[in-house]
């Protein structure tokens, strides 16, 4: 998983290998061990420190968070934030109307549509499976499909952008 985020205005690219509890951050490499506490706290323990995560609260790419008891807010971008970006896409942190965002968490079971076809408002796009039911998400308005960034089998986070019409 690769990430960037601003805190403090330092910007801070992370690349994580949960199976081997390996992180890049930076350029530099850390082994790390994450627990996660029943009253939502996060403990993330390098080496001989330890950093306490609570009141986490997300909102799309927004973060809110307490690290060691001070509160700090920041934007993180995932990896196809960060792909669109290097394309060329301006950053999507706000929905335009051309955006389509999963309602919910789930799995992307069939995509009726490629990059480049012509789609008019209201068209089904996307079928997402959540809580045992099949949705249909529809286009939130016409245009050209100009960028995809899922395809079916995939597992994608409530609010997570799906695809671009321009």
């Amino acid at each position: 998983m690769l990430f960037e985020t601003l805190i403090n205005d330092i910007v801070y690219r992370v690349e994580i290998d949960r199976n081997r509890s390996l992180a890049r951050i930076n350029d530099e490499i850390l082994e790390f061990e994450i627990v996660e506490q029943n009253n939502g706290r996060i403990l993330l323990r390098s080496g001989t420190k330890l950093y306490k995560f609570d009141n986490i609260h997300v909102n799309g790419s927004s973060v809110s968070f307490a690290l060691n008891g001070v509160f700090l807010e920041t934007i993180v971008k995932d990896e196809q934030t960060l792909l669109l970006e290097k394309l060329g896409f301006k950053n999507q942190t706000g929905k335009k109307e051309g955006d389509l965002n999963a309602p919910m968490p789930g799995k992307i079971l069939e995509i009726m549509i490629q990059p480049g076809d012509k789609v008019d408002a209201g068209q089904p796009l996307v079928i997402l499976e959540a809580m045992k039911m099949e949705n249909e998400l529809k286009a939130p308005a016409g245009g050209i499909i100009s960028a995809l960034l899922v395809k079916a089998g995939d597992s994608v986070e409530k609010n997570q952008h799906l695809l671009v019409i321009s």
